[in-house]
């Protein structure tokens, strides 16, 4: 059937309106599991520093003889640690006239724009707190670095020994030195996650509460099949989800998948009663100062990774991840 002639119709209109909706979808992740789940602290130097200390090994020939005079017992010092404090940002710069104009969602606005900058913010801190790097104290041109999650745990773990290994300081490690990966990865299993767990049991005497690790390993671990696996669904108050657990030998271990792991290669196994997330200067927002047609903030923070003792910890590196 032919349109008749005459018919107004829209592929000739000028004077449509459009049909944009006054809002935004942006489904880009933003949880960040380990940032959420470290305890805070207060850091009062760009070099903030911790002491751990041990008990001596067992003794099974501690016997005395009756009315001896007992011979003094050498006081072992305790071991001083320490990471640096590292400043990370994000800056927005908005014209005056980009402001003044009517944007669909209010995109064009200062508190959208801050609200989605701080959750990239942390989205990079995650990052940087899970990331092989050693601390770095900068100088007045290059910018101080914390050293992150793998050069500090080493001593409850699993790895590809072919080509990786531990940072070259040794024990205790001190995030002076990268770990080295290995060339050469090795799928998780069950058995890797409970060399773990006992190494972490006696080494510390307690489980580690979370285990993160990257969706193709957590999707690895629910294929678990093992004697005596066995998985529950909890609510963890820290995080404000639903958590599987994994029920272990020596402890419930939560199961969380974190996107923003550094590399999704390695798998951390978190006592969250002994790593910190020390600030020198907390969270804020600073005006910039206005120097034409537009205005510029800042959202900035200045913190640092505090292990409080790596033996409380366990890690699985070199997965396929």
């Amino acid at each position: 059937m032919a349109v008749p002639t005459g018919t107004l119709q829209v592929y000739t209109q000028t004077n449509i309106r459009e049909d944009l909706i006054d809002a935004i979808y942006n489904v880009d992740p933003f949880k960040t599991p380990f940032f959420n789940m470290c305890k805070k602290a207060e850091a009062r130097q760009t070099y903030h520093e911790w002491d751990t200390d041990s008990l001596a090994a067992q003794n099974l020939n501690n016997a005395a003889v009756d009315g001896d005079n007992p011979s003094n017992i050498a006081i072992t010092a305790t071991t001083r640690l320490g990471n640096y404090c590292q400043i990370s940002n994000k800056t927005i710069q908005i014209s005056g006239t980009s402001q003044a104009v009517i944007a669909a969602g209010g995109s064009n606005k200062m508190g959208y724009q801050l609200l989605k900058k701080s959750k990239e913010l942390k989205r990079d801190i995650e990052g940087i707190l899970t990331n092989n790097a050693a601390k770095n104290a900068g100088s007045s041109s290059t910018a101080r670095i914390l050293a992150g999650w793998p050069a500090w745990c080493a001593t409850n773990e699993v790895y590809d020994s072919t080509t990786g290994a531990d940072p070259s300081e040794g024990a205790p490690f001190n995030g002076t030195q990268p770990r080295t990966y290995s060339s050469s990865q090795t799928a998780v299993s069950e058995a890797r996650v409970k060399t773990v767990l006992q190494k972490v049991y006696t080494n510390s005497g307690e489980s580690p509460e979370y285990a993160l690790m990257s969706p193709t390993n957590k999707q690895l671990f629910s294929a678990f099949t093992g004697p005596g696996t066995r998985f529950i669904e909890v609510e963890d108050s820290t995080l404000l989800t639903k958590v599987d657990v994994y029920e272990s030998d020596f402890g419930e271990v939560k199961l969380i998948p974190d996107i923003f792991l550094s590399t999704s290669k390695n798998v951390m196994f978190v006592n969250p009663n002994y790593v910190r997330v020390a600030y020198l200067r907390p969270f804020q927002t600073i005006p910039l100062a206005k120097t034409g047609d537009s205005d510029q903030k800042m959202l900035l923070v200045e913190y640092t990774l505090e292990v409080g003792n790596e033996k409380a910890h366990g890690s699985m590196y070199d997965t396929t991840g």
